[in-house]
This record gives C-alpha cells, structure tokens and sequence, in this order.
C-alpha cells in the first residue's frame, strides 16, 4: 500500500495498514525554519537553503529526502500568494524592523532583533470611521485568478502522483472571517456586522469571490491531480469561540458555504479539508453540513474537543486530520517520554477505523527539540498500525 492510497482508505473511515502521516502537506500541519535547522542537525543531515512554503510564518517545505525518512505520506503544492510571493525581494527597512507590504496592503514587520515571525501591523481599512460599499469598490484588490501563481504545479503534482503520495494544496489566503480582520482590523471586524451590516456582508462576500476566483482558475488546471483541497478560517479560541455559533451561521457560513461549494464542483473527486484552531465543537455539524470531508486540527486541548468524544460523536462523517501531540506545551517543553505517552493516548482514540492522519496540532516552533520531535515519530510508527 502506497501513501496515497493509504490516505484515501482512511478519508473513507476504513483502517488501512497503518496511520497516515502528514507533515508540510499545508502551512497548517508544518515546520519552522528554526525547528527545521535543528532537526538537520540531529540527523546529522548537511543544512539546507530554505524552501520557503510560507516566509509569514517562516515554514519551510522539507526537502524530499528528509520527507522520504521521516516516511511522510502526503506532499503539498504551493500557489503563490501573499505569504510566499517574493516576501523578501520586497522587505524594506523600518528601523527595528523588516517591512513587508503584500498584494492586499497589508504591513507586516519582521523584528531584527530575535524575529520568530512577521506580525501585521496595519490593516488597510482599520482607519475607516463609516464604511460603505465605495471602498470596497475602489480598494486596489489581489488578482485572484492570475496563473503564474500555479506556474509548474502540474507538473510537480503528476510527480508525487508517479511516486506515490497524496497531493494536497491550500488556497489563496486566510479565511473570510479572519481576512475580514485583516483589512479592518480586529476591534472593526467583529462590530461591523452590527454597527454596518450591508457593508460587512459585502466585504465578507467579496472575500469569498476571490476564494472562488482562485479556486477556478487552480482546479481547472489541476482539480484532476489533487486529492485534497484546503480552505481554513480560524472560529475557535482555547475555550470558547471568538463568535457566536449562530453569528457564525448568518453572517460568515452562506459566503464561505459558496467557496467550498466552488471548490466541490471543480474538483468533484478531491475531498475537502476545512482548518480552525481552537474549540469548534459547536460548529462541527455545520461544517458537515456545507461539504466539507475534513477538520484540521483536533485541538486537543481546547475545550470540548477532547478526542475520544469527538470520535464517538463526529467519526462517521468527518476525518480528523492532525491531533496527532499537543504542540503548545507537550511537544516543545515535554521530555520525549511524555512526548510519546501523549502521542500513544491520541492515536487511540482518533484511530480505530480510520478517518484519521497523523499530524501534529499546528506547526512545530523552533522551540521544539529535535529529540521530542523523533519521540514523536518513534511512537506513530510503533503505535500507529493498524
């Protein structure tokens, strides 16, 4: 059983010969450069140039033979986007800091000094006292459907096909809600709905017309080589949501019900993974309900998103992806015992008959100890067999 066919038993909750592992099949199930460099180093690989999936958050794509050893199952191909579309070629100097305007005028610094990231600083909109449909009109939007950002990606997709992986690849940018705090800023986003609702619906939809424009003119050139396609808005915090469920379902789940929907019908063989942090537990039917196959990350230690409960209640109609060990505490501070008693524990109960692939919570920090890292792997692969 190769890794592809090993992932696509699992995605229709049947048990293939072991777990699946996922490790930068997206910019969600990664690792940073910083953790990156110290992983090379403790395999006593030569270091490697990063190959940057997303300089934001500083992930890089391992290279094929780091991926081949760790016996990664699923390979992900990048669009260029904000994120990874010459971000460097495009810094300038801020004083203590790296600046980086991208294609949706937002500014990101990047701190000289013990930088880990960029961080957004300024959101476009946020200055806007009484918004309206003009600004949305006049604003200088990304070109959405433009084709080089899917230059050479058909050609790398038949590849890992030949060599056997899953073939994954994410979309255009965060979600509406979370672009919506973007160009508005937070404190804006979340009242807009309220004090501008005709606005805020418009800008929330004319994010999801972008989503849409991308996925059309991506899946028309490769919706028959993808196995999973992948959009994400972030809806949950550590205990609760940042947004009402019902507020969820009026305001942002019709537009981004329509992008998945786009996403469906121009890749009616691909399944559909949908990424949240955090407690989204309440959603969690609503999400099945609009389509989508798949839910990254189990947020294990979120509440109301224990795994055993979320198995018994939701594992008949949705894959969990990711879950695999905590990475806020457990994989970063724990020693590799713990590491691997938390793994073992997960495996158990988002396992038995399938509908799981193996990845961790979110991305591997460069706080994370390479040891930890291969507890990690040890225990999947002692554990993970079915």
């Amino acid at each position: 059983m190769n890794s592809r066919e090993r992932i696509l038993k699992t995605l229709n909750h049947e048990e293939p010969d072991r777990v699946p592992f996922d490790l930068a099949g997206s910019t969600w199930t990664g690792i940073t450069n910083g953790a990156y460099q110290k992983l090379l180093q403790h395999l006593h690989l030569p270091v490697e140039e990063p190959v940057w999936a997303d300089v934001i958050q500083q992930i890089v794509v391992p290279s094929p033979l780091v991926l081949d050893l760790l016996r990664v199952d699923t390979r992900g191909l990048l669009p260029l986007t904000s994120h990874n579309w010459n971000v460097y070629e495009k810094l300038t100097d801020s004083g203590a800091n790296w600046e980086y305007q991208d294609e949706w005028n937002f500014t990101h610094h990047f701190p000289k000094k013990d930088g880990h990231w960029f961080s957004l600083v300024k959101n476009p909109m946020e200055h806007l006292a009484e918004p309206s449909e003009s600004d949305i009109l006049h604003f200088k939007w990304p070109f959405a459907a433009d084709k080089r950002r899917i230059a050479g990606l058909r050609e790398k997709a038949l590849q890992f096909r030949e060599q056997g992986k899953l073939v994954m690849i994410k979309g255009l940018c965060a979600g509406v809600f979370e672009m919506q705090q973007r160009v508005r800023g937070m404190t804006n986003a979340m009242m807009d709905p309220f004090m501008f609702p005709e606005f805020s619906d418009q800008l929330i939809g004319k994010i999801a017309d972008l989503k849409i424009e991308f996925w059309e003119m991506v899946l028309a050139e490769l919706g028959d080589v993808v196995d999973v396609v992948a959009e994400g808005d972030d809806y949950g915090t550590q205990d609760s949501q940042l947004i009402a469920p019902d507020h969820f379902r009026e305001q942002y789940k019709p537009h981004m019900g329509r992008v998945i929907s786009a996403m469906r019908s121009n890749a009616p063989n691909a399944k559909v993974m949908f990424h949240s942090c955090g407690n989204v537990r309440p959603i969690i039917p609503d999400f099945i309900e609009m389509g989508i196959d798949i839910l990254n990350p189990v947020h294990i230690t979120a509440t109301g998103m224990e795994p055993i409960q979320l198995k018994k209640d939701f594992g008949r109609d949705i894959v969990f992806w990711g879950g695999g060990v905590d990475t806020q505490k457990v994989l970063p501070t724990s020693s590799p015992e713990e590491v691997a008693d938390n793994v073992k524990k997960n495996i158990e109960a988002l396992a038995p008959g399938g509908g799981f692939v193996f990845a961790t919570v979110h991305n591997m920090q460069s706080e994370v100890p390479p040891g930890n890292i291969m507890a990690m792997l040890e225990t999947l692969h002692k554990y993970g067999k079915y």
